[in-house]
């Protein structure tokens, strides 16, 4: 997934940064909601994690903003005001999620991974294919019974597969998946990441579709 982070504590910031990519995960940093609008107008993101209280404004109405033109954008609101009218308030304006700072890490990972899977219309982290055994929640894979381990890359580009069935998704998606607009991407990342899923779940794991792009294999 590419994330948008809107947050303006650097502190907090990074670590959720770092967080993000660990888990495998794109994710680009802005501190403030006239920045979130240019990023937003310039690439498309699986999620948006939100700060309420920003330099130039509050986040509900970037948010309300934001639902007004139609986009529906998953958003998990961010907040040090654990209150409960604000919490409503968040949720009625389209919010899809709310954690109240501090909060672990590891929950908002779970929560982000929640978020995610209602919108592709699977909320079971649980999915079968073929062969596969796969747990979206514990990123395992097991393989006609045996694990099978993947690197952080390896799995986000094996769950942009999983979570669009049947759909073809070209090169420069998938490298928009795995890489932040600051990062260096090289030419053939994403050949190699592809070889790479076929060699550890089947070669027919992932269809190519010469000069177009690749979809997730039948079953």
């Amino acid at each position: 997934m590419r994330i948008l982070l809107i947050e303006d504590d650097t502190v907090l910031g990074a670590a959720i940064r770092d967080q993000i990519a660990g888990d495998g995960q794109s994710v680009d940093w802005v501190t403030r909601l006239d920045a979130a609008g240019d990023a937003m107008a310039g690439a498309t993101y699986d999620l948006v994690l939100l700060d309420l209280m920003l330099p130039d404004g509050r986040g509900i109405g970037f948010l309300k903003a934001l639902r007004a033109r139609g986009d529906v954008t998953p958003v998990i609101i961010l907040t040090a005001l654990d209150q409960v009218s604000g919490r409503i308030e968040g949720l009625n304006v389209g919010a899809d999620d709310y954690l109240v700072k501090p909060f672990d890490l590891s929950e908002l990972s779970a929560r982000i991974g929640s978020v995610a899977r209602r919108y592709t219309g699977n909320p079971n982290p649980i999915v079968s294919h073929g062969a596969l055994n796969i747990d979206l929640a514990a990123r395992s894979i097991h393989r006609e019974g045996k694990p099978v381990a993947l690197t952080a890359r390896e799995w986000a580009l094996f769950e942009a597969f999983l979570t669009r069935p049947g759909q073809l998704l070209s090169k420069t998606q998938l490298e928009e998946k795995l890489y932040a607009f600051d990062a260096e991407v090289e030419s053939n990342t994403i050949e190699v990441h592809v070889s790479r899923l076929r060699k550890k779940l089947g070669p027919q794991i992932i269809e190519t579709e010469r000069g177009m792009g690749y979809r997730l294999g039948k079953p």
